[in-house]
């Protein structure tokens, strides 16, 4: 069956693969300016934007109404590592804009931030699939799961033009084709 949670897991998917993405372009060290740029926007219009958007406006208040606390527990933590991780992004943000400057020890900035983000959402995402994910499926009715799942697809379409869903996981596709791939060959 196909429920909200579900749907989240498989937003998981491709943030994994951009994760994957990340660790090598830090391990390359190659400085590649445009992806670095790329991912960041990746990060802020799928990963948060959309991903996190879904889990904060609808998920976590609907497990909130089944008693799961936002100040402490599971969901607080998901939230205080979603906090953590956009200033890893700004971090990189604002880095970037040095690095353009022509501040080439903004690099370094940007791969330690880069890595940290790829560690937190790794770890951050085996506690939501494994755990959070979990708990929502025996506390969520199969009719709160439907309307969780609808409401998110509404969102999921309701992106700005040139910024549909399907385009994020096209461009992690591509990174990790470029990434990945030439990693194993």
């Amino acid at each position: 069956m196909n429920t909200a949670t579900k749907n989240l897991e498989d937003d998981h998917i491709y943030v994994l693969k951009l994760t994957d993405v990340m660790k090598i372009l830090v391990n390359s060290e190659k400085g590649d300016v445009e992806n670095v740029e790329n991912i960041i926007d990746i990060i802020r219009n799928f990963a948060d934007g959309l991903h996190h958007a879904k889990e904060e406006n609808l998920f976590f208040p609907a497990l909130e109404k089944k008693g799961f606390s936002q100040q402490q527990g599971p969901v607080a933590v998901m939230l205080n590592e979603h906090i953590q991780g956009r200033n890893y992004v700004k971090s990189m943000s604002d880095n970037l804009a040095l690095l353009k400057n022509g501040n080439r020890d903004a690099l370094t900035a940007i791969y330690q931030n880069m890595s940290a983000y790829a560690d937190l959402l790794v770890s951050h995402i085996a506690k939501e699939n494994n755990i959070l994910f979990r708990m929502a499926d025996k506390s969520l009715s199969d009719t709160e799961q439907k309307e969780l799942l609808t409401q998110f697809e509404a969102i999921e379409l309701k992106r700005p033009a040139g910024s549909k869903m399907n385009d994020y996981i096209d461009r992690i596709n591509l990174l990790a084709q470029e990434y990945i791939f030439d990693k194993i060959i």
